[in-house]
């Protein structure tokens, strides 16, 4: 795209208005080239992206550009009148971005279901399911800084769009002028003519039932009301239905975190609105002392990620990893399913394949099956659906992956903040009755399976030419394959973009069938080391997983570990 050629466009165009106009004229020649270079892509979590005018920014052009692509495909398929359903969250622009989409959809005279007001992201993901939809829109950025918003497209079963079916839409997108080829229809015309309709407890309760099924021992949770908990939505979307979901489940002493409390695009608290980070716990902590509580609970902006901060025996706060809950959460279902005489004859979980590996451990030694699959929730969700269709009698536990995200149940596809706060207080209840905190709970763990260590280390690669400079990486690991990081030896690997395994011991290479993916996953006897780029952000993520005997053991192979990104970066 000639970057010079689109923003004079831009900036003639009657079809943008004055405000972006101004926006414009005050572009230096770095940003006309960052915003104009070419147009955001379907990613691993749809379309992502900081707000501002240009083609390769979230803006209202774009969003409508976006759905007149994904207009075109439900069109294509004849579901035109089976609808779309549209959620947001509170990010800055997220309501106005979400109305601009269902302006294009009811254009293009699709039945287009809009929420009322912000929800959390698996509500979307349910709501396509339950009103039978052909597909869904969720404007959100997720966890990522104020300046960023998203667009994620869901397809009929409630999963964000596989890549072939985002293909698709990106294709119809490059057919149609991103200021010229919009169709678009007054949301007050739309709602008269019934091609509109708003949405809100008519979902929100079937929901919130489907979420409340998912309680594994309700003798455990009947102590709930014991126990002090402080939560956080971090100015998001699960300021409502995350202290509902704990009220109904008895949890009576329930403090939010104030300055967190209310929906609020700027995130005045933190600069990185993400439960991964012991940063936005701090607040939180504050209260928790006040109220002698031992767990802290934080949702991120569109309520589909929970993390947690739990006080260990000296008193003070620490935060668990995502994948430390995901092992926490799979540890307990599996006890409390056994102990009720629930425990099914062919249980399962799934797990994206930079997990860590100890969420396989406690399975296998439990007679569970352990599935791994590509990052991002969508592939869970084809495995959920591949195994439904399986003809075995099989159940599903639980989904997640290592960035904070959970499911039980099969009344959505995507991962859910909400009915991970009520599963983590259940555990939290059964702990306390034997006089344990969530975080004695996970040494017990360590000491059961063998103590397992995680880390993941980004390496960002930002303006222009980033992305030039992740490709080039990349190849250049597949040009000159190494043997050893950092004095260990490399045993094998595979290549997801073929896919091929490489077993350097035997010198073999085998094709693989499945899809492909840009990862390298390299194994160093049982310990791992994943390198892929991120789908969302202009970063390369490396994933080390490691085990051994005793916790200083572990924690010493795991520091030894996190200086591969550096060798390999600064070669």
């Amino acid at each position: 795209m000639d970057y010079k050629r689109e923003y004079a466009r831009w900036l003639s165009s009657d079809k943008i208005s004055n405000e972006c106009k101004n926006e414009l004229k005050d572009y230096d020649e770095e940003k006309k080239k960052l915003y104009f270079h070419g147009y955001l892509t379907f990613g691993t979590a749809g379309l992502r992206g900081i707000m501002a005018a240009g083609t390769n920014a979230m803006n209202v052009y774009t969003v409508a550009h976006a759905t007149q692509g994904l207009a075109s495909l439900v069109n294509a398929e004849g579901r035109a009148d089976d609808g779309v359903v549209i959620a947001y969250d509170s990010r800055n622009n997220s309501e106005l971005f979400a109305k601009t989409a269902a302006e294009v959809l009811c254009g293009n005279g699709i039945k287009t279901y809009l929420f009322d007001a912000l929800r959390p992201t698996p509500v979307l993901s349910f709501a396509v399911r339950y009103l039978k939809c052909a597909a869904g829109i969720n404007i959100t950025a997720s966890h990522n800084p104020k300046q960023y918003n998203g667009y994620k497209a869901y397809w009929e079963d409630g999963a964000q769009m596989a890549p072939a079916l985002a293909d698709k839409v990106s294709g119809y997108m490059s057919r149609v002028d991103v200021l010229d080829g919009i169709v678009k229809m007054p949301l007050d015309k739309a709602q008269n003519k019934g091609i509109l309709k708003y949405i809100n407890k008519e979902v929100d309760e079937p929901y919130m039932e489907a979420v409340i099924a998912q309680l594994v021992d309700k003798n455990s949770i009947a102590h709930a009301s014991q126990l002090g908990i402080v939560y956080s939505p971090l100015n998001g979307a699960g300021y409502k239905m995350v202290p509902e979901i704990l009220s109904r489940i008895g949890i009576k002493n329930l403090r939010i975190v104030p300055e967190q409390a209310e929906p609020d695009g700027e995130f005045p608290t933190t600069p990185y609105p993400n439960p991964e980070f012991k940063q936005v716990f701090e607040p939180g902590i504050k209260i928790a002392d006040e109220i002698g509580s031992d767990l802290i609970i934080a949702t991120d902006p569109d309520a589909d990620r929970m993390g947690i901060a739990v006080r260990t025996k000296s008193g003070e706060f620490v935060t668990l990893t995502g994948n430390q809950q995901g092992a926490l959460l799979i540890e307990y279902i599996i006890n409390a399913l056994k102990r009720t005489g629930k425990y099914p004859k062919h249980p399962y979980i799934i797990k994206s394949f930079v997990s860590t590996e100890l969420a396989a451990k406690i399975a296998r030694d439990n007679d569970c099956d352990c599935y791994d699959v590509f990052t991002g929730f969508k592939y869970i969700g084809e495995k959920m659906n591949e195994k439904e269709d399986d003809e075995t009698d099989t159940h599903f536990l639980l989904g997640f992956e290592e960035s904070c995200g959970y499911l039980r149940g099969t009344y959505a596809r995507d991962k859910d903040a909400v009915v991970a706060s009520m599963l983590i207080c259940e555990a939290a209840a059964y702990y306390s009755l034997q006089g344990k905190t969530l975080y004695d709970a996970m040494q017990e763990i360590y000491a059961k399976y063998g103590f397992y260590r995680e880390a993941t280390d980004s390496v960002y690669m930002e303006g222009l030419d980033g992305l030039d400079k992740m490709a080039a990486l990349m190849q250049s690991l597949r040009d000159q394959p190494p043997k050893e990081f950092e004095g260990m030896k490399i045993t094998s690997y595979i290549d997801y973009k073929i896919p091929a395994l490489y077993d350097l011991e035997k010198g073999t290479k085998t094709v693989l069938d499945g899809d492909t993916t840009n990862t390298l996953y390299y194994k160093l006897g049982d310990d791992v080391v994943v390198i892929r780029p991120s789908g969302t952000e202009p970063k390369i993520k490396f994933y080390y997983m490691v085990c051994e005997k005793t916790a200083v053991e572990a924690d010493e192979k795991l520091a030894k570990f996190r200086k591969i990104h550096g060798g390999i970066v600064n070669k």
